[in-house]
């Protein structure tokens, strides 16, 4: 008998036949940091407790995905280390079947420290957000003096086993702009991937996304211009388009948003700590699945839930029109 390869039998299919691998799973909202393009005022908890997802309500998510096709699935936040049963909520989704792929997303604040116990949990890959190389401009645009730290904790992810680590930078003009070949130095001898990442508008930040946007096909022009070359992606990649060239141990990747056609090649879903599905970063109110997480006697009700409301999902977003949706900033669904 023949085997069905898993992408083929994929029940995650919208109307416009675009196919869902990848869930970008945020398992709490709260974050240590104070990014200036997320959280410029710091973290503000509610007056009551949050009721993030629970580990049984995660594992029951993870493998109603699984069961529907999904094959990665990326821990987000707010700062999703800051969860004290972290590594329980990593070793629990490795176990699921059908999950290839693991990654984290993460600030790196307790990178030097953890980073080991989070690949021995089944973390295979991990993000980490360093927007600047000079400390005085990274303490700056995150509001916390962390850069060693942060620093040498990628550094120790490659000591303990990591091929390469994939570092995030919001490209803002004016502030870290300027950096693009001090970037480019350092992953000519590193095995990073550098990610650009283009600033996006949110309710909050329209001032901030006016002073400091700056479209990422500059940066595509110049690396073309250059040498680099772009790459194929695969069906559990996310957007950025990866650039290598042959002088160099790392890579740079680039997501932009902005960029015609897009959405076009859309392969993920987001699911907030409190248990919403949100179709898009920038879509309208999410979906709540936490009332069929709450027994294993749901898992068909869910999936029948969620494949329901991806045929409501838009073709493409409106950013280009100045419309970010719901979305006042991105803390809340990770990004």
């Amino acid at each position: 008998m023949q085997t069905i390869p898993i992408k083929d039998v994929n029940g995650l299919v919208d109307r416009f036949h675009r196919q869902y691998y990848y869930l970008r799973l945020s398992i709490t909202d709260v974050c240590n940091f104070r990014c200036t393009y997320c959280l410029p005022n710091g973290y503000q908890p509610e007056p009551e407790k949050p009721q993030f997802l629970t580990l049984n309500e995660i594992q029951r998510l993870v493998k109603g995905f699984a069961h529907l096709g999904a094959e990665k699935i990326r821990l987000t936040g707010g700062e999703p280390t800051l969860r004290k049963d972290f590594i329980e909520i990593a070793q629990s989704i490795r176990d699921i079947q059908g999950i290839k792929q693991l990654a984290l997303t993460t600030n790196g604040y307790r990178m030097e420290k953890d980073v080991a116990k989070w690949r021995e949990a089944g973390v295979t890959s991990i993000n980490v957000s360093v927007d600047s190389l000079d400390p005085r401009m990274f303490h700056r645009i995150t509001g916390v003096d962390k850069f060693d730290d942060v620093m040498r904790g990628i550094h120790r992810a490659l000591d303990v086993g990591y091929d390469k680590v994939k570092v995030n930078s919001v490209l803002m003009k004016d502030l870290n702009s300027h950096e693009f070949d001090a970037f480019l130095a350092w992953v000519k001898e590193n095995p990073i991937q550098m990610r650009f990442i283009e600033l996006m508008q949110t309710g909050e930040m329209d001032r901030f996304f006016e002073q400091h946007h700056l479209p990422g096909q500059l940066l595509a022009d110049k690396l073309i211009r250059e040498g680099w070359t772009l790459q194929s992606r695969s069906h559990l990649d996310g957007p950025a388009k990866i650039f290598s060239h042959p002088d160099y141990k790392g890579e740079i990747g680039l997501i932009m948003p902005y960029e015609k056609n897009f959405c076009n090649s859309c392969n993920r879903l987001r699911v907030s700590a409190k248990g919403q599905l949100h179709l898009c970063l920038f879509g309208e109110s999410g979906i709540d699945l936490r009332d069929l997480l709450q027994a294993d006697n749901q898992e068909e009700a869910l999936k029948t839930r969620i494949t329901e409301a991806l045929q409501c999902k838009r073709e493409h977003h409106f950013l280009h029109q100045g419309d970010s949706g719901i979305r006042a900033n991105l803390a809340s669904i990770g990004g």
